[in-house]
């Protein structure tokens, strides 16, 4: 994909000023766009996207235009970095104009090169915080080699496409069942990749309302819907240099996969409401647990963007065909989980691992790691037993809780826990009843917080609408 040209605005009531910016700024690469005033500048605002606006403070009669520039900006285009310029300079307005969003402030006359400085600058910062953004929201899960966990043949094939691929510039389709580690896949691809410090970002093509999607992925421009109050940089631009992932992209609607098709094509976005289309250098990653292919010849996918994705497949395995690797899975999940939570090192038990292999595991990696959280929390012990496993993997088998608690402590053992689940529910659903169905009054009656009772619904399948 080819670089974007940034688009500045000028704005100066000036006409040869605006010519020589526009000469100096054009000279520099980039696309210049002219306005005489507050109101020509609004206007295009609204029609195109820039990257920065460089603005005059004195126009005509207004001796502080370009402040109400700026507090304009600061309401209708959030994050668009503004540079102040003036002959007209002290301290209070070099102030006043940061206090107004301006990313920074040049004196008349200036130097050619002093003016391309400020404009790259301006830029730069843009695109810092941007990568910023998509940091703070992405660090907690970055993922690399490291984390797709596994001995077994099918998974280091995996392991080999990730490293084959992961320097080219084709599309790259991942697929397997949920819960395989899909995502994790598409992470290590660009973690390995030269784009590993742009930023890395994802979407649930299948967890966006269709009329909200659109938006996520282009942006779009204040006005152009209800409730579109400001513009709005969608997924594309914020991924900019880097790696887009579209996890489970069979959900996304056909009219949708047109305009995706579209970026792939031209590497250009147009927000929702918007006239101007901005240049991305985005790479692309898919995923879907759904038969793509199948979809396409029945035409629930477009086969034009199915091989447009395609290019490079990988397939994820399910984890019952790889029962070499549940073991080693499950005691990095308990690592994980017992260091989370302040515990000592827990071992996983002879018993529990035979419960694990000959479980079928239907929610597959996913599955594994959420049971031996229960586990780890559950556990009492130093090891993790077939009582701490869920009762799906043991079968369902547990020793039966009596009605009433005996009075000692029966030779055969007793399960405190499912009696003390018993008498939960029990007072829970007496509870709702009660207080006719209100979690708020049931809470009450209880002497428990709302927060708690919803935990305790939760866990014993009781919520109410």
């Amino acid at each position: 994909m080819a670089p974007q040209v940034r688009t500045v605005l000028v704005v100066d009531d000036e006409e040869s000023m605006r010519e020589l910016l526009e000469i100096v700024l054009g000279n520099a690469g980039y696309s210049v766009m002219l306005a005489a005033d507050v109101a020509e500048a609004s206007a295009l605002l609204d029609k195109h996207a820039f990257d920065c606006v460089l603005t005059d403070l004195r126009m005509g009669q207004e001796r502080k235009a370009g402040m109400d520039l700026l507090g304009w900006l600061q309401q209708n285009h959030p994050g668009l970095p503004a540079v102040m310029m003036t002959a007209y300079g002290s301290v209070d307005t070099a102030v006043e104009a940061m206090k107004r969003g301006a990313i920074d402030y040049i004196m008349k006359p200036f130097k050619n090169d002093e003016v391309r400085l400020v404009v790259q600058r301006a830029m730069e910062q843009q695109e810092l915080e941007r990568e910023n953004r998509a940091f703070r929201a992405d660090q907690a899960a970055r993922g690399n080699l490291d984390n797709i966990v596994g001995s077994s043949a099918a998974i280091e094939e995996v392991r080999d496409m990730i490293r084959r691929v992961a320097q080219l510039p084709s599309t790259v389709h991942i697929h397997g069942e949920s819960g395989t580690g899909k995502e994790l896949v598409a992470r290590a691809i660009h973690q390995l990749s030269a784009r590993s410090s742009k930023p890395f970002v994802a979407i649930n093509c299948g967890g966006i309302p269709e009329n909200l999607l659109e938006s996520e992925l282009f942006g779009h421009k204040r006005g152009s819907f209800t409730g579109a109050h400001e513009d709005k940089e969608g997924l594309f631009v914020s991924a900019d240099g880097g790696t887009l992932f579209l996890d489970e992209i069979g959900e996304m609607p056909l009219a949708l996969q047109v305009k995706l098709l579209r970026v792939l094509d031209n590497s250009e976005v147009m927000p929702v409401g918007g006239t101007a289309a901005r240049k991305v250098d985005v790479r692309i990653l898919s995923a879907t647990n759904r038969d793509l292919s199948s979809m396409a010849n029945e035409g629930g996918f477009r086969e034009d963007l199915y091989y447009r994705l395609n290019v490079i497949p990988i397939i994820v395995p399910p984890l019952r065909n790889r029962g070499e690797d549940i073991a080693l899975l499950a005691c990095t999940f308990i690592t994980s989980h017992a260091a989370k939570l302040g515990r000592p090192e827990l071992r996983l038990s002879r018993v529990a691992e035979e419960a694990l292999q000959a479980y079928h595991w239907p929610g597959n990696v996913r599955e594994l790691a959420n049971s031996m959280e229960r586990a780890v929390a559950l556990c009492r012990a130093d090891e993790i037993g077939l009582s701490d496993l869920p009762p799906a993997i043991t079968g369902g088998v547990r020793p039966a809780a009596p009605e009433e608690a005996p009075e000692e402590l029966p030779l055969t053992g007793f399960d405190l826990e499912a009696y003390i689940e018993g008498i939960e529910k029990r007072y829970i659903k007496q509870a709702l009843e009660r207080g006719k169905y209100s979690q708020k009054r049931a809470a009450e009656i209880l002497g428990l917080t709302s927060r708690s009772l919803r935990y305790r619904l939760k866990k014993y399948n009781l919520e109410t609408d």
